[in-house]
């Protein structure tokens, strides 16, 4: 499309959300404030209904970018179980004329099924748009183009939806080009050495040296080291923050460029200025993020026909985001990092956040639409910006049950940490004892319940011991010390919960993070009643972990905690029986599954999981991980 032609009317979505039979929730972004209308085709009915403030909330983002947030509540409750058409239209014209892209073969509308209880999911995390491994949600495509009849009841995405830490250079100069073509909002900036974000788009620092945008001052090299200059993870992954996504607008126009295509159909770039090195680097990132692109209709299908929740992860906002309580009081000690953090979670609550619990955030979006209506000369207002990232920084509601069969209870593992209460440098607990006690209170007297844990809460113990023996040493950030048994207190907890008499008979435990697949039924010692649980970690949808250290972890797990090994006895979880399930393609004796793709449960009624597969991005036949033979 010519840089002239006028915008389309639609730049991203729908996305299908939270759905239920008398709620529908749809994520959706406008070149302008659009006049919409929900068609619902209900076996020989069809329902017009008027998107009208009520039901739209529209907050602007720039000139010529509005995110449309739909709500809308049924007075009659739509049927479960069955196939639902639903078209969305803009000046008489459906989906079928401006986003032909969404829908599948010779099929004229969306659909989307309200499903009685969870009978399966898929889920996955860690969708890195510049990593050489293929697309997850490709095969979640393609499940739905071959049984559309069939489809899951959900998808889970547990966290890494997008990377505002690691950015590729050629993703950031889309980005860049992307704020232009539209106009989103600029905005000024404190602490840093330059004034406000259309110098920051500009800069020599701009691309690979986001480091260097902080004064030289030595009260700042903390920040500059573990903030901006990235953090080097010798044992697991190196990790970068050289392109770390700043203003408020950079963070939107990355997730416009994730999530559609539409978006890259505005806009043509060409490398920036760069040294020998760096234009090789942008050379290499081009051909993966093409690729990522190439991708994008099949991604924007997938949202369009399937209920999408999610919850963050670190790299939602930053890497390692609130790992120590001394993380902590370096990024929010300073102006220019709180606001970057800022700008991360305000650009989760627009386009993650809300869609997942609507209810909870009516102040917050309020806020936020009055801060984009009160801009003025493209600017946003600074102190009323700096309220709202505030009030978000302090905010308590992330997390959400569903009131699904079974119980989907889905945590908030970042903003409400357990902090240590030896040394500021330690990792803090996922869950502190409030959140933990919410916990409790949730679950109590269900037959059984899914909990979405971004991080697993049954790792592999071999890692968990490499990442305590960091922590011990000071240096926490170096393996990503974040895990459910570091935190001595957390741990008990959660633990002492599974054990609750009055908690689920049956858990399955959902998580990601870890770029790598895997799946624990666990027991506890010397109690015939129960509960049975199961840990079933897959991770990621575009990212994997360095496969020859994972072959290596796999197999010194194996030899150094065997049933028998006395090393168990030293674990949190030494009460527990952890027996891992075998990946049915696996060589002999791997448990660890190295592979990007997509998770998918299937559950009996009485919620436990009779079939775990892990469906390969790379086209080989999908995984199943079985439970060993007794």
């Amino acid at each position: 499309m010519p840089l002239t032609d006028p915008l389309p009317t639609v730049l991203a979505g729908p996305m299908l959300r939270r759905l239920e039979p008398r709620r529908l929730v749809m994520w959706l972004v406008g070149s302008r404030e659009l006049v919409l209308s929900l068609r619902l085709h209900v076996g020989e009915q069809t329902r017009d209904i008027p998107l009208n403030p009520r039901h739209c909330q529209v907050v602007p983002v720039g000139r010529q970018a509005f995110i449309h947030l739909i709500d809308v509540s049924l007075e009659q409750a739509l049927p479960q179980n069955v196939s639902i058409d639903y078209d969305l239209l803009i000046d008489g014209n459906g989906m079928a004329q401006w986003a032909p892209h969404l829908l599948y073969a010779n099929a004229q509308s969306a659909s989307f099924i309200l499903h009685s209880r969870i009978h399966q999911l898929v889920h996955g995390s860690c969708r890195k748009p510049h990593h050489c491994a293929d697309e997850g949600l490709l095969c979640v495509d393609r499940l739905l183009a071959e049984t559309r009849a069939e489809r899951p009841a959900l998808l889970i995405m547990s966290g890494d939806q997008v990377y505002a830490d690691d950015v590729a250079g050629p993703m950031l100069r889309a980005i860049h080009a992307l704020i232009a073509r539209l106009g989103l909002f600029d905005e000024y900036l404190e602490g840093a050495v330059i004034d406000d974000s259309a110098s920051l788009y500009g800069h020599t620092a701009s691309y690979y040296h986001r480091a260097d945008l902080l004064p030289a001052l030595d009260s700042n090299e903390t920040l500059r080291e573990r903030f901006f200059g990235g953090v080097k993870k010798p044992i697991f992954t190196s990790s970068t923050a050289d392109n770390h996504l700043v203003s408020f607008a950079e963070v939107m126009a990355m997730y416009l460029l994730v999530w559609s295509p539409t978006p890259w159909r505005l806009i043509a770039t060409q490398p920036p200025q760069l040294n020998t090195d760096e234009a090789a680097r942008y050379a290499r990132e081009q051909v993966q993020v093409d690729d990522f692109r190439d991708g994008l209709p099949g991604v924007a299908r997938v949202f369009a026909h399937l209920s999408t929740l999610m919850i963050f992860d670190d790299h939602d906002i930053t890497d390692d985001w609130n790992l120590s309580a001394q993380w902590e009081e370096t990024a929010y000690g300073h102006p220019f990092s709180k606001r970057i953090i800022g700008n991360a979670l305000l650009a989760y609550l627009l386009c993650q956040g809300w869609g997942n619990n609507p209810d909870a955030f009516d102040t917050l979006i309020s806020q936020t639409q009055a801060l984009g209506r009160q801009a003025h000369n493209n600017h946003l207002d600074a102190t009323e910006q700096d309220n709202l990232l505030g009030a978000l920084l302090k905010f308590q509601q992330w997390h959400y049950v569903l009131p699904t069969t079974p119980a989907l209870v889905v945590l908030d593992t970042r903003t409400r940490r357990w902090r240590s209460e030896f040394t500021l440098k330690q990792p803090s607990g996922l869950l502190d004892w409030e959140a933990l006690s919410e916990l409790q209170q949730e679950l109590l007297d269900h037959p059984s319940a899914i909990i979405v844990s971004p991080a697993p809460i049954f790792g592999v113990k071999l890692i968990e011991t490499v990442q305590k023996i960091f922590s011990w040493c000071g240096h926490p950030l170096l393996v990503d010390a974040e895990n459910w048994m570091a935190h001595r207190g957390a741990a008990q907890v959660i633990l002492n919960i599974f054990r609750h008499s009055r908690t689920p008979g049956n858990y399955v435990i959902l998580s990601g993070d870890v770029h790598y697949s895997f799946v624990y039924e666990v027991l506890i010692r010397h109690r015939n009643a129960g509960p049975r649980i199961w840990q079933i970690t897959s991770s990621g949808i575009k990212n994997e972990f360095p496969p020859r250290l994972l072959e290596w972890f796999d197999r010194l797990n194996r030899w150094l905690y065997s049933p028998r090994s006395p090393l168990n006895w030293f674990t949190r979880r030494r009460t527990m029986q952890v027996v891992p399930h075998i990946p049915e393609h696996a060589e002999a004796g791997e448990r660890l599954w190295n592979s990007a793709g997509i998770g998918q449960v299937f559950f009996n009624e009485q919620g436990q999981p009779e079939a775990i597969y892990q469906h390969n991005a790379d086209g080989k036949p999908r995984t199943r991980m079985v439970a060993p033979k007794q």
